[in-house]
């Protein structure tokens, strides 16, 4: 474990501590914490739900650029939290489509902003936009499909 941890450069505090607990009783797994430290959320609203966050430079690919696979588990972490804003329990990740549009570089900040696009019974679709802060650039839009149980009582 301690060469996993000096390969990525982290110490084990980091690496050991939970983002976000959206299974309950269960911490996150070292995937969505490695990902998703250093997200800053911004606003929350019954729909919306957007975010900033500094590319790590550990999350970037051999020409510096944030990776497309990064990207893709960003889109459904927050496509997947934005359902929370309309009381709807945890829902599985059914299908996500992700157009790449620019790069962002290591400490690159970037806007992250989720919206609901609707539900359908157990069915949610979200969209999911990615843009540079200093330039407005739109890095990446994903659209995210997801499904569970019906919206709960709150």
């Amino acid at each position: 474990m301690d060469r996993v941890r000096e390969y990525l450069g982290s110490s084990s505090h980091e690496l050991e501590t939970p983002v976000f607990e959206h299974r309950a009783g269960e911490e996150p797994s070292f995937f969505e914490a490695f990902i998703l430290k250093g997200i800053r959320v911004e606003e929350i609203r019954p729909g919306f739900f957007s975010c900033s966050f500094r590319v790590p430079s550990r999350l970037t690919d051999a020409s510096g650029n944030l990776s497309a696979g990064a990207i893709a588990d960003l889109v459904d972490e927050v496509g997947g939290a934005v359902i929370y804003t309309h009381g709807h329990p945890m829902k599985v990740s059914v299908d996500m489509s992700i157009t790449y549009l620019s790069q962002a570089k290591a400490h690159d900040e970037l806007e992250i902003s989720s919206t609901v696009l609707g539900h359908k019974g157990g069915y949610s679709g979200t969209r999911v936009e990615l843009r540079n802060r200093a330039t407005g650039e739109l890095v990446a839009e994903g659209r995210h499909s997801l499904f569970g149980k019906l919206k709960s009582k709150i």
